[in-house]
């Protein structure tokens, strides 16, 4: 594995630093007369990913057979054409009349899909400590087999499902089928966000490595580490190797630890979170921090729908607590288990006792969703035009918070407390 460049906590890289670096650390592979593909982040990410694609263009086009991209969505709604040309620079005709294909990944088309192996109960249950045993289908985007090498290019953050991203989350769920997706995200949900962000070693992760083994196909990893817009670090080489290092690094740049927990926490979304199934995030990052019976503000006024690809489940379900599920899960597991899971993390952990759910704290949105629908859904709401973000700041001592452009910084306490289901008190009169 190549280390290939590291600012650390203290420096960042310019664009000229950067496009220079993923030059000489792709000129260190032999891409002569193989065909390439290049998975790569869609725009709900924070990365350089215009430069890398330049720099590909430059280094490995020349040399390759076939240079092609895709779009790592996951379940994200595909890109478009307009979204494409800010993201890379090009449309996607004008990347063919570069001689390379850029192509959305389409989870939901069978056609799309190859199998390639499936987890066992017994392996899944061992994987996961009992949690679950069941066989689970390993599907991919058929287009791997037609490459002879793949590569990774993306940032690595705090992650509420895996505990870091990158790596071969840009398989599973990246470029995947819906099965291993659903099953490894409903297990993040079993064990619970607080107990797994930030976190380097867990099931979740165990799942997508050993999923990984099923590709038959070799692949390197260009992983990246952001301090805010810009790259603290590069790393090349080895997927599993490759995420390791970047892993390290981004615990010690992207996460802020605090002294106390705060009761309450206006998160203000970035434009790049444009429906709610991405503004999650802004939860995620900070339940840590926020105090029992204390609430957490969602700010953003460009969010005006839930998910363009899950919202009629959400909408069905609503947003509840893991225990509100596993209560009465005969009515809720025929849902994509992945919608459950997004559906307990955005709410956060709770109990259910004698058929009232008690979450540890409230959920507020003040976005473009309208009243009416966040009581649906089970979430608060404010309306957003009633709040000046300026109000909150500077009020830590109070025990405000305010955090701009929230959702890749992971908060933690400096103890070392996270909330614990166990430890949560409900009123005596349930």
């Amino acid at each position: 594995m190549i280390l290939f460049a590291q600012g650390g906590t203290e420096r960042t890289f310019s664009l000229e630093e950067t496009k220079a670096y993923f030059q000489e650390a792709l000129e260190r592979h032999d891409w002569k007369n193989k065909r390439i593909l290049a998975i790569i982040p869609d725009n709900t990410r924070t990365a350089p990913v215009r430069p890398f694609f330049e720099t590909a263009l430059f280094v490995i086009k020349p040399k390759a057979k076939r240079l092609d991209f895709l779009i790592a969505l996951g379940t994200h709604p595909p890109m478009s054409d307009a979204e494409l040309k800010a993201h890379l620079g090009v449309t996607f005709k004008e990347a063919e009349d570069q001689g390379v294909t850029v192509y959305n990944h389409l989870f939901q088309n069978p056609e799309e899909l190859t199998h390639v192996g499936t987890i066992s109960r017994e392996e899944m249950h061992a994987i996961s400590q009992g949690l679950m045993a069941e066989d689970v289908p390993v599907t991919i985007n058929r287009r791997v087999l037609e490459y002879d090498e793949l590569l990774i290019m993306g940032p690595v953050f705090p992650h509420e499902v895996v505990g870091f991203s990158g790596g071969y989350k840009y398989f599973f769920p990246g470029i995947s089928g819906p099965e291993l997706t659903n099953t490894f995200h409903w297990l993040s949900a079993l064990i619970t966000n607080p107990k797994i962000i930030g976190n380097k070693d867990t099931p979740v992760r165990e799942v997508l490595n050993r999923a990984a083994r099923f590709i038959p196909r070799p692949s390197l990893a260009l992983c990246l580490v952001m301090k805010e817009k810009d790259p603290c670090g590069i790393f090349f080489g080895d997927p599993e190797e490759a995420w390791s290092k970047a892993a390290d690094l981004s615990a010690q740049v992207n996460i802020v630890y605090v002294d106390h927990p705060f009761h309450t926490v206006l998160s203000m979304a970035p434009k790049m979170y444009n429906e709610l199934w991405v503004g999650g995030k802004c939860m995620y990052k900070l339940e840590p921090v926020v105090a029992d019976g204390g609430k957490i503000i969602i700010y953003a006024p460009h969010i005006r729908e839930i998910s363009k690809t899950h919202g009629k489940y959400l909408l069905e379900i609503g947003y509840h607590t893991r225990d509100f599920f596993l209560a009465q899960w005969e009515r809720y597991k025929h849902y994509p288990w992945g919608v459950l899971a997004h559906s307990t993390h955005v709410k956060g952990i709770g109990k259910y006792v004698n058929g009232k759910e008690y979450p540890r704290i409230k959920v507020i949105l003040a976005t473009g969703i309208p009243e009416d629908t966040c009581k649906k859904i089970n979430l608060g709401y404010l309306d957003f035009r009633t709040i000046d973000p300026e109000e909150y700041r500077g009020r830590e001592d109070e025990g405000v918070l305010l955090v701009p452009r929230a959702g890749e910084m992971l908060y933690r306490l400096k103890d070392g407390t996270v909330p614990d289901i166990d430890k949560l008190v409900i009123p005596e009169s349930s």
